[in-house]
């Protein structure tokens, strides 16, 4: 009987077709791919995740940076780590400001806790820095595989909840109660209703499949708004905003405080799960895998990754990740590089549209983040609920960060209860050492702070 060939993408090995400088710099025939294919691929990246450069703005703009200087801030820092993945590491993956952790950023650090935004920006570039370090040690590896499966995915899923409930309240479909503490709000006013005509057009464009249904649908709503006289037009086109008012704004020194110890973790953890499960994904689709199971340039990808959230905290934006919507790019046929190089030259582009940026209404924004948080929670199939000391931390996890309206305390929580519930069941070689050392920090944490 003649045995089938595995369908599963694989490296094609054979020489290069030519000796142009493309070829020679991304590899094009070595992973079985043109320009054309690798720029229509960009294109398809870029569209998917464009939504980013309305959303970011208005969500830092909270934190009280400058409408302007942030939109500037996240084309240039999405520029950036695209440019740095492409020519570096040879991926097809597009970065930009990682969705929720802008909402921890805003939210968390400077609306609850009170820290002004520069001091936010300095945790970020410390995070960033302690990300590099990390990847380029083996202690990574280490802390990676440290954390429980059931937690990494339930911080994943307790962001979505965290950055859903922010779209919620932006938008007024939930409002502030006395007695219930929260309530459903007016449906009848005009920008609740939006928003969920925002969210819910997006699901059903995105259930079919419609290239950019995201941007596509906070274009529509806002235009609607224009309709009713909610939204002013101030043009489409201009010279770009100053970057002054954020460019190196990050205070370091205020970082060194006891009380943002958790702050830095928490974009670590979440910036360093997040990364790695996107681009291991985008990886397998890609054909990225040798035949020995080992992902081509995975080192630098990560790399390039981590020094994205450097640079971008020094033009003034919350840690750049990669994006889960490069699948799109890759479903197009990217392969290489030149994919993310092409989305990193759309974001410089995007920077000449800052009229349209500054007209796309919070309601717009918030119908895009509610359905983002939608999918940040998928990864909850992925928990063992049939063991509650797995699955009891998880969702401890979960709820608290939108609970406490804090992803670093949801986090904190969720730890201390996981090595509580394994200890306390006789499940303590379940706990590794650095859970012991972090459940620690995150008690001193409450206790002292």
């Amino acid at each position: 009987m003649e045995s089938r060939k595995s369908e599963a993408p694989t490296l094609d090995l054979s020489p290069p077709l030519n000796n142009g400088w493309l070829e020679r710099l991304f590899k094009l025939s070595l992973h079985g791919t043109t320009v054309k294919t690798e720029l229509i691929a960009g294109l398809t990246t870029f569209i998917t995740m464009a939504y980013i450069i309305f959303v970011n703005p208005n969500i830092m703009a909270d934190a009280g940076i400058d409408h302007g200087a942030a939109f500037v801030a996240t084309c240039i820092a999405a520029a950036l780590g695209c440019l740095l993945m492409g020519l570096y590491a040879n991926w097809p993956v597009g970065l930009a400001p990682g969705m929720g952790l802008n909402a921890f950023f805003t939210y968390t650090v400077v609306g609850t806790m009170g820290y002004n935004w520069e001091t936010a920006l300095g945790a970020v570039f410390i995070s960033g820095v302690l990300f590099m370090i990390l990847t380029l040690s083996r202690v990574r590896e280490w802390l990676l595989n440290s954390i429980p499966v059931s937690l990494r995915y339930a911080m994943g899923a307790g962001v979505g909840l965290f950055l859903g409930i922010i779209g919620l309240k932006t938008s007024g479909i939930i409002v502030d109660s006395p007695a219930t503490l929260i309530k459903l709000g007016s449906l009848r006013e005009p920008g609740p209703l939006l928003a969920a005509v925002c969210f819910l057009m997006i699901a059903v464009l995105s259930y079919h499949r419609v290239f950019g249904a995201i941007l596509i649908s906070i274009i529509a709503v806002t235009a609607a708004g224009w309709g009713l006289g909610l939204v002013q037009y101030n043009g489409i086109f201009s010279t770009p905003p100053s970057l002054a008012p954020t460019w190196m704004a990050m205070d370091i020194a205020g970082v060194f405080n006891v009380s943002m110890i958790s702050v830095v973790l928490a974009f670590l953890f979440v910036h360093m799960f997040d990364t790695a499960g996107t681009l291991m994904g985008v990886a397998q689709r890609a054909g990225l895998v040798n035949a020995d199971g080992k992902i081509e340039n995975l080192s630098r990808a990560l790399k390039a990754d981590s020094a994205s959230s450097v640079f971008g905290a020094m033009v003034g934006v919350p840690p750049v990740t990669s994006y889960v919507e490069s699948a799109a790019g890759v479903a197009a046929g990217g392969r290489t590089g030149l994919t993310a190089v092409t989305v990193g030259v759309l974001f410089i582009a995007a920077m000449f549209f800052a009229p349209l940026a500054g007209m796309i209404p919070a309601y717009a924004t918030a119908g895009a983040l509610i359905y983002v948080a939608m999918l940040m929670m998928g990864g909850m199939e992925h928990i063992k609920w049939s063991e509650a000391t797995d699955s009891i931390p998880a969702i401890v996890t979960m709820i608290m960060m939108p609970l406490t309206f804090s992803v670093a305390d949801g986090i904190a929580l969720g730890f201390i209860s996981y090595v509580v519930l394994k200890a306390g069941t006789g499940k303590h070689k379940e706990i590794s050492v650095s859970l012991w050392v972090l459940c620690a920090i995150f008690i001193a944490k409450f206790i002292f702070l």
